[in-house]
């Protein structure tokens, strides 16, 4: 039986990591797309590569979508049956201080996609890596039907990337999907988002007891899933009959500052909060050691409240649940950030 050809945009990040593993035990032949960096960045595929790519059965080449014409050179040598658009600017915070090229990157680079995917006559199956970024000020629980409001750059961006897609699908017939994926995570997650950050302090602590956690709006709540699971859904997306759009989450919200008990939770630590505000500290019950601060520079100029989805769409028609706990996540996050081979 022909192996099926995947290409993924965004391959050295958490989800392409994890898809591209996925994919390659469905059987399939996996190009990933990576940008040229100075620096190495492709940690989280290294073993892959090793494993796969003297076979040919997972193949690396540079690229951008910022770039029209290699993303259509590319698109047109590999000629996959399924391509997946996990690239982009990702950071909410970011994106306010970059917006044209979250713009440039996450919008108009989804447009750049589906254009070759237009102009090619071999029928190649679209995923488009949408966000609940999208929803914005929108009261949870948010589901596919929900209005829209995003309120920041990458949200917006994200927005137009979704609206692109759905509207190629039905003005071109293009297999095309929108993954409305919740926050996930994962022990691969990019050290700069705020849930391996704390993790990776919190194994700081286990290992010196000290701890320089500083943190922004401890009451965002957000629906934290498990890229293990989600990048599952997205396949499943692709096999279906007819293209559609999917919201992927847990029905379950919990705050930043729920997330840092849970983490700490695992070292065996409880942590109680003292004064208000900025002036609002995280501190272990039994030393009285000051484990987190505050610090208005994390704060987002317009921040989401609260994000929670309702898969049940995703439930009915993909046979999709999360089976990964947020307690389990967390965990898995934490005991990976304490055995790695850190030097603090």
């Amino acid at each position: 039986m022909k192996k099926k050809i995947a290409l993924i945009y965004g391959v050295t990040g958490q989800d392409g990591a994890y898809l591209a593993n996925f994919l390659i035990k469905k059987n399939y032949i996996v190009h990933g797309v990576k940008r040229r960096s100075s620096s190495f960045n492709t940690k989280r595929i290294d073993d892959i590569y090793k494993k796969y790519s003297k076979r040919k059965i997972f193949v690396l080449h540079y690229g951008d979508l910022t770039d029209s014409l290699n993303t259509q050179s590319l698109i047109n040598k590999i000629l996959p049956d399924e391509i997946y658009n996990l690239a982009a600017q990702s950071h909410v915070k970011v994106s306010f201080e970059t917006p044209e090229y979250t713009a440039n990157a996450d919008a108009l680079g989804t447009l750049r996609i589906l254009e070759c995917i237009k102009n090619i006559k071999k029928k190649i199956k679209f995923y488009q890596a949408s966000t609940s970024e999208m929803f914005g000020s929108t009261a949870p629980p948010q589901k596919e039907t929900t209005v829209f409001r995003p309120v920041s750059p990458y949200g917006t961006s994200k927005l137009f990337g979704y609206w692109i897609t759905r509207n190629y699908r039905d003005a071109y017939k293009i297999f095309a999907c929108n993954g409305i994926l919740f926050n996930h995570e994962s022990p691969i997650r990019g050290e700069t988002f705020v849930t391996r950050k704390i993790t990776m302090e919190v194994a700081k602590y286990y290992h010196t007891k000290k701890s320089d956690l500083v943190l922004g709006n401890l009451n965002s709540e957000r629906d934290w899933g498990d890229a293990r699971d989600y990048v599952v859904g997205m396949w499943k997306m692709l096999q279906k009959k007819n293209p559609d759009d999917y919201v992927l989450a847990t029905n379950k919200s919990f705050t930043i500052r729920k997330f840092v008990e849970a983490a700490y939770k695992v070292i065996g630590v409880e942590i109680i909060w003292k004064g208000k505000g900025l002036n609002e500290l995280g501190i272990n019950k039994k030393t009285k050691d000051t484990v987190v601060k505050i610090n208005p520079d994390y704060f987002r100029p317009n921040e989401v409240d609260s994000l929670r989805g309702d898969y049940s769409k995703a439930k009915k028609i993909l046979n999709w649940t999360p089976k990964i706990s947020f307690t389990k996540m967390v965990k898995d996050m934490v005991e990976y950030d304490i055995n790695s081979n850190k030097i603090y």
